[in-house]
């Protein structure tokens, strides 16, 4: 993959963008997300800044308060889908700073890993939105299963720079919703802004999206975690939205 002319970020920054992806301007989000045919959109970097790209995947073949634990927990006892949107990804994919962003609109750097359960609430105009982080250390990825009945969205991080663990990755991601053809997947393909990171096409081919079928909504975004106190970037926003539009439709 490393020989591939996409797989590393062009000298201006700009990240390549897939051949089937159309280009529309982040002003039309809202409306794009809202239309059946919908297929993707790219907004192409220039200058050296960072792109942001979100695809629709089909197969080739075919202030915001902490959560209570507690009471998402207590959630997963009902029955049918819960409210909550799971929040899972490797050791240090960087979700706890992605979740940060969401929720605050403002960058702050985890450089801890998540020990255990992380749960945030994300306010929006339309509606509040439930996330659980669940940590990716190897002794933890057993619990995430049990998880994934009662939630409406799935958020998957990946480090965009961390090619030696793709692999592990892709077996977790294919593993984890394999028995449910149904619930919609958000990847983030994350740290777009390191050197070396791996391009929308190659995170696609690396966890082999297309062999998960078309029966399921699923998005692939680029995002990036600026400085620590900015503004949090314009593809995190646009991810927020996409999220909210998922959720929105789920209820």
């Amino acid at each position: 993959m490393g020989e591939r002319p996409c797989a590393r970020r062009a000298a201006g920054g700009a990240l390549c963008v897939p051949a089937p992806v159309r280009a529309w301007s982040g002003a039309a989000m809202g409306t794009r997300l809202r239309s059946a045919a919908l297929w993707g959109a790219a907004l192409a970097a220039t200058a050296g800044a960072a792109a942001w790209v979100w695809v629709r995947l089909r197969s080739r073949a075919a202030p915001t308060p902490e959560c209570p634990v507690a009471a998402t927990a207590a959630a997963d006892q009902g029955t049918g889908h819960g409210k909550q949107i799971l929040v899972l990804g490797l050791d240090g994919a960087g979700k706890t700073s992605v979740l940060h962003s969401l929720a605050t609109n403002r960058v702050k750097r985890s450089v801890a890993p998540t020990e255990g359960f992380n749960a945030i609430c994300v306010n929006t105009e339309e509606l509040q939105m439930e996330f659980l982080e669940i940590g990716g250390s190897e002794s933890l990825r057993s619990y995430w299963k049990m998880y994934l009945p009662k939630v409406l969205l799935l958020i998957y991080v990946v480090d965009s720079a961390d090619h030696a663990r793709l692999p592990v990755a892709k077996q977790l991601l294919h593993q984890l919703i394999q028995n449910n053809s149904t619930l919609p997947v958000v990847v983030l393909a994350n740290k777009q802004d390191l050197e070396g990171a791996y391009c929308i096409t190659d995170i696609h081919d690396a966890l082999a999206l297309s062999d998960i079928g078309d029966n399921r909504k699923m998005f692939l975004i680029g995002t990036h975690v600026a400085e620590d106190g900015s503004e949090i970037s314009s593809n995190m926003k646009d991810a927020k939205e996409l999220i909210t539009q998922l959720v929105l439709e789920a209820q």
